[in-house]
């Protein structure tokens, strides 16, 4: 099982961790960071330049810096709409696996209406990279499971409340995750590490999308396969 905030058009690592479990909590109810993957996305062209441009999603936060994930709206969703699809198309139209990519993009496009959640925009851009892998587990959602505030104990609650036995945690996690609420209820924490050569070797910087487009689908596929099925025995059943 893997918790992750929802991230718009996320990075190979997250991607990858996601894909490890058979089941992804959205954490959708902890505040919105502007700083963070939430609205944005890096993109890199396919040429390995290490150039890199934000494609950022303006996003309104109606109750300002408290505002939570899933109370966040897209401003002005049809230009936004337009720009996802533009430099997506100036990025990546040129890949032989675009058109697969082009396909799935229309039901992230479609979010872009009315008063548009950006949670469930960047909900549907990961769902989105993990169909075009083959990801075939279940999703659920913080918002609606009975959890405690801290937040090592948040996340164990939410593991223990979706029937998981294992935590695939990030590198980012691991930093500050107290181990004693999970031990507590015989949950494993399974750090969550990728290789940083090949596809890997800007996972943690830039959209998966990138590493899709230029290795192409079936082998970043094959290679996250791999990842995951190491992580997996550390994970057990869960």
């Amino acid at each position: 099982m893997a918790i992750h905030q929802p991230n718009f058009l996320p990075r190979l690592s997250t991607l990858a961790k996601l894909f490890a479990a058979d089941s992804w909590i959205v954490l959708d109810d902890v505040q919105f960071a502007r700083r963070d993957f939430q609205h944005r996305a890096r993109l890199a062209g396919m040429s390995g330049s290490r150039q890199h441009q934000w494609l950022s999603i303006p996003t309104h936060l109606p109750h300002g810096r408290s505002t939570l994930i899933k109370d966040a709206v897209v401003v002005d969703p049809p230009r936004s709409r337009r720009r996802v699809a533009d430099m997506l198309t100036h990025y990546y139209g040129k890949s032989s696996d675009w058109p697969l990519l082009r396909q799935e993009l229309d039901s992230v496009l479609h979010r872009f209406r009315g008063t548009a959640s950006m949670a469930e925009v960047a909900e549907e851009s990961t769902k989105v990279l993990l169909r075009l892998l083959g990801w075939r587990g279940r999703i659920l959602h913080s918002r609606r499971l009975p959890a405690r505030s801290e937040r090592s104990q948040r996340l164990a609650d939410l593991a223990i409340s979706s029937g998981a036995s294992g935590y695939l945690c990030g590198t980012g996690g691991m930093r500050y995750l107290a181990a004693t609420p999970f031990a507590a209820h015989g949950l494993t924490i399974v750090p969550f590490l990728t290789p940083v050569t090949g596809v890997w070797n800007d996972a943690r910087e830039v959209s998966a999308v990138r590493a899709l487009m230029t290795a192409g689908v079936a082998e970043v596929a094959a290679e996250v396969r791999e990842v995951a099925s190491r992580h997996q025995l550390g994970l057990g059943s869960a």
